[in-house]
This record gives C-alpha cells, structure tokens and sequence, in this order.
C-alpha cells in the first residue's frame, strides 16, 4: 500500500510539471512586439530561460537556404534568409565593456553589427547579439563572463533576434559548401598574385569554375580577376596556360616580396609567392662584394634582392617575356648597374658568361654563388661544371657555391636528392653537402635545395668521357639515371 500511494505521488508531480512547461512554452510563442532592421525584428524572451533552448539549437543556423544545391550561375538573392540569435539587453553607459568582456560569445559574422537597437528604440539600451553556438541559455556564459555581468549589474536574460543574412554575410566556404554536391571537396584556397587569385581546380569543381571564380573575387577585397591553372608547367618557358574564372583579364601583377616591388605579366613567366621564404633564406646567405649566378633567375627573386645587398649579379633566363621582366624589374629597383641580364638556356649560360667570369673569381676572396630554381630539370645541369675550366687548380681554391633545386616523391627525399646530384656531377656529395627541405607540392611530393661547393675534382676535371659541349654521352647519362 505505501509503494502505491509513493508511485502516486510521483505520478501526479511528473504531470504537473509537464502542465507548468506546456504553459511556459505557450506562452514564449505569444505574439510580440516587431521592428525591423534589414528586415530583422526583435521577440522578447520568456522569463523561462530553459524554454527557448529549443530554438537555439539548430546545428545549421548559418547554413544557406537548401535550394542553391547544384547552382554553376551564381544568384546572390537565393542565399537570402532569416536566422535567430539570443540578444543581451545592455545598458549603453556600460556597453563598451560588455562587449569587451563577451567578445567571445558575440555573433562574429561578415557585415553584421554585434550591438543594435532595442525592441522600444530606447537611446538608453541595446542588444548585444550573441552566436547561438556558443550561449544557448544564461547558464552558458562562463565564470568569468558572468561576474562581468554581474559587475555591470547587467540581467543575463536572454531575447530572440531575428537577423536577416545575405549572400555578403556569408564566408565564400559556406557558399560553396551549400553549392557543391554533397560530399564533395570544396577548394576556397588559392594563391595571391598581386590583384590575381590563381586557383587549381579538381575536375568535379569544373562545373562551378565561373560561380567559385566569382565567390573568390566576392569575398576577398583587392582580388579582381580569378584565374585556374588549365595545365602543367611547361618546362622550357617555366609558366602554365591559365583560363579567366571571373573578372578582368588583366595579367600583368605588382607584388611586393621582401620588401622589393616586381612587375610581370603572370600568364607569360613563372611566379610562386610560396617562396618568398627561400628567396630570402638565399639571399641572406649572399654578403656584399660576392658574386651570384642566377641560372634560371625568371623575373629576379633571387638576383635583384642580392644586388640590393651589394652583390654581382649575372641573372639569366631563356623565357623571353621573364627575360624582358627581369630587366623592368632591375630598373624599378634601380639596381640596373648591379645585375647584367642573359637570355639563354641554363647549360649555355653556365658554359659561357659564368665560365668566363670564373677564373678571375676565383682568385679573389669574394664569395661565389650559383643559383639554379628550376626544380624540375636544375640536377640535370650539374653536369655542365665537370671541366669547365681548362686550367689547373690553384692551391688556394675559392670555388663557388651551388644552390640546386629539385623535386622528389622517394621515402627519402634527401638522400634521393643528394644522390642525384653526384650522379649528375660525376662526383660523391654524401659527405660535401646540405639538404634544406623548402615546402611540400603535392602529397608524396616535396621540393629541396641541395647546397654544395663544386669539388675541384669536378671544375678541373680533364674527363675524357666529356664533350666540348659539357653532355655526356647518352650511355653514361642512362646509366645515371638508373642508378637513381
């Protein structure tokens, strides 16, 4: 009998409460007073914090409106829609440190103002609007922001906002994430090139080029033109076609990099602002009075900072269009005087202008440096050094420098770098080198740097087996190739 009058007892307490928040929730629903701005209105929150949890919870409240799914055009007004955040009323004689203090919590959206005006346009309060993830509920302040509350006696009542988002109150993720087929990745990086964004699109993006060409340029102040690479890198000319996604088909970029200003036409050379790092690395390596030979210097990453250093520069590259940029870009930095410019191919150079240059190098103290960023065929040059110079070898060597680029996809991209290198020069580096890792390309795919003094054995070498041209003959080369 008293198990039964207890399981009463509960019975009836359960119902009650059930009655007291069917009346709570009835009554939040409850028509309120509205106001607009952009098309926002203001619902004033029940006294029952607990009960417009509900409301708040969507996981999706950011999320553009279904309907744009599949869109290639891009419709700035199908991403309209209408969102509710909780709201603070706070006090305007304390509402810069409120909003200091809940800066966390606060909506965080593009082009959306985190303090508006109250729903009775009161001049003495405002409504701070909150992000829905992070407060649902008065209980979701943390420790500290609740005793600022607390401090500037600030109600932590919460209202229901109604905010009405557009297409610029997106970030360009979440529109191409609401475009694209589900599932799918979605590409919103790309690199900057002064006012360019060049992107390289997977092929199941092909079909939104134009609108994700547009969301870039949108969202991205100062990008005016969007570009997508159509194909690889030719490897004479070292630049790729590129096709226009949206914007102007204006090529010709200004960019600044370490602090040097450069002009090109980017659909003619070759550019990567990834190696801004490496440009310097280099160059800080150079000192005043030494000599660099940039072997494939492009537009003069490498050769104008040098100058600008104090060094000689012998700068050359067999792309015309990189060629006449060079040489633009040595009178903008006015260091024309310093860099005498070539236009020829890289083995050429090497076996003419820095042969010639050598010898009288080499008895003088200055440093020597050779620089050669052309990853994908630069070890493939080492062999122009071996008996370069017909003379004998001084005692007191100041030989150059060699800085080489290359790419490798083998488990040990060092020593598959190192390797290739002294296949190249006919001659073992494992024990007169360094290996400096410069960024990652692609997966399994990584560009380094081997540095190395040119051994002597190699400059003087009086190799029977080399041509006047500096080849070597093709059984040898294939012999080297399998080596590697």
């Amino acid at each position: 009998r008293h198990l039964i009058l207890t399981r009463c007892f509960c019975h009836f307490r359960f119902f009650s409460r059930v009655s007291v928040s069917i009346q709570t929730r009835i009554k939040v629903k409850s028509p309120t007073r509205h106001r607009s701005l952009c098309s926002a209105a203001v619902r004033p929150a029940s006294s029952s914090p607990g009960s417009i949890v509900q409301s708040r919870m969507e996981p999706k409240l950011y999320k553009p409106p279904p309907q744009v799914r599949g869109m290639t055009s891009l419709d700035k007004e199908a991403f309209t829609q209408t969102i509710t955040v909780p709201a603070l009323r706070v006090p305007t004689g304390v509402l810069n440190k409120v909003v200091k203090s809940l800066k966390k919590s606060t909506v965080q959206r593009p082009g959306v103002p985190r303090v508006v005006q109250d729903a009775e346009e009161s001049s003495d309060f405002r409504l701070l609007l909150l992000d829905p993830h992070k407060v649902t509920s008065p209980s979701s302040f943390s420790e500290v922001e609740a005793e600022a509350l607390r401090s500037f006696e600030v109600t932590k009542e919460l209202q229901d906002y109604e905010l009405h988002l557009t297409y610029d109150n997106l970030k360009s993720e979440e529109v191409l994430e609401a475009v694209l087929p589900l599932g799918q990745d979605v590409t919103t990086s790309f690199s900057r090139v002064g006012h360019i964004a060049h992107m390289n699109l997977r092929d199941h993006q092909l079909p939104y080029k134009n609108l994700i060409g547009q969301v870039i340029m949108d969202k991205n102040p100062g990008v005016t033109c969007v570009v997508n690479k159509t194909n690889m890198i030719d490897s004479t000319y070292r630049y790729f076609k590129m096709e226009v996604l949206a914007g102007e088909e204006n090529m010709v970029a200004k960019v600044k990099e370490n602090g040097v200003t450069y002009e090109f036409d980017f659909s003619c050379v070759y550019w990567n602002p990834r190696l801004s790092t490496e440009h310097q690395r280099i160059v800080q390596l150079v000192k005043r009075g030494d000599t660099v030979f940039d072997v494939f210097a492009g537009v003069g990453p490498f050769a104008i900072p040098a100058a600008r250093f104090g060094a000689n520069v012998l700068a050359n590259d067999l792309n015309p269009e990189s060629y006449r940029w060079l040489q633009h870009n040595c009178k903008l930095n006015k260091v024309e005087s310093k860099v005498r410019t070539f236009n020829l191919d890289g083995r050429a150079f090497i076996q003419g202008p820095l042969k010639q240059e050598l010898p009288a190098l080499i008895k003088e103290k200055a440093g020597i440096h050779v620089v050669m960023n052309l990853p994908a065929l630069a070890l493939e040059f080492l062999d122009a050094f071996r008996g370069l110079l017909h003379l004998e070898a001084p005692s007191d060597e100041n030989l150059p420098t060699v800085h080489c680029y290359g790419f490798s996809k083998e488990e040990n991209p060092k020593m598959d770098m190192v390797q290739r290198a002294s296949c190249s020069l006919g001659f073992p580096l494992e024990k007169g080198c360094s290996v400096h890792f410069v960024r990652n390309v692609a997966p399994n795919k990584d560009m380094l740097c081997v540095s190395f003094t040119v051994p002597k054995e190699v400059l003087f070498s009086s190799d029977p087996q080399q041509t006047e041209s500096g080849e070597e003959p093709a059984p040898k080369r294939q012999k080297c190739e399998e080596s590697t």
